[in-house]
């Protein structure tokens, strides 16, 4: 019970330095860039990785609906308008595979396997 609980703790703590970490990096946006936060994006992100797990045999996880979240917001601030769809696919893929390492997900591969699918689709179906 108390390995689970230092576990659980890591991972919080973990959760909260990442989080830290990009907030500072991120500027605050206006209110005028936040109608085009993309969160429309953020459900194709999440809904192609929980859909891309189940293929994998990951089952459906909440897991992974956050790390299809992740990606298509990394898509949308680090990939922007001119990326192209391998570039969308590497960014969602990294993404995924961070997040998957800080939510203790057990597969790397197939995170970023998720992520990359959930970059590419935003890439084409995306705004």
């Amino acid at each position: 019970m108390k390995s689970a609980l230092t576990s659980a703790r890591n991972v919080v703590l973990t959760a909260g330095l990442a989080t830290l970490a990009l907030g500072s990096v991120m500027a605050t946006p206006s209110s005028a860039q936040l109608d085009n936060l993309g969160l429309e994006n953020i459900g194709i992100g999440a809904g192609a990785s929980v859909v891309t797990g189940a293929v994998l045999g990951d089952g459906l996880d909440l897991d992974d609906a956050i790390g299809g979240a992740a990606a298509a917001a990394a898509v949308d601030v680090i990939g922007g308008d001119e990326s192209s769809v391998v570039e969308d696919a590497a960014i969602g893929a990294a993404t995924t595979a961070v997040v998957g390492t800080i939510l203790n997900d057990d597969s790397l591969w197939e995170n970023a396997i998720q992520g990359g699918a959930a970059g590419a689709l935003i890439n084409i179906l995306g705004n």
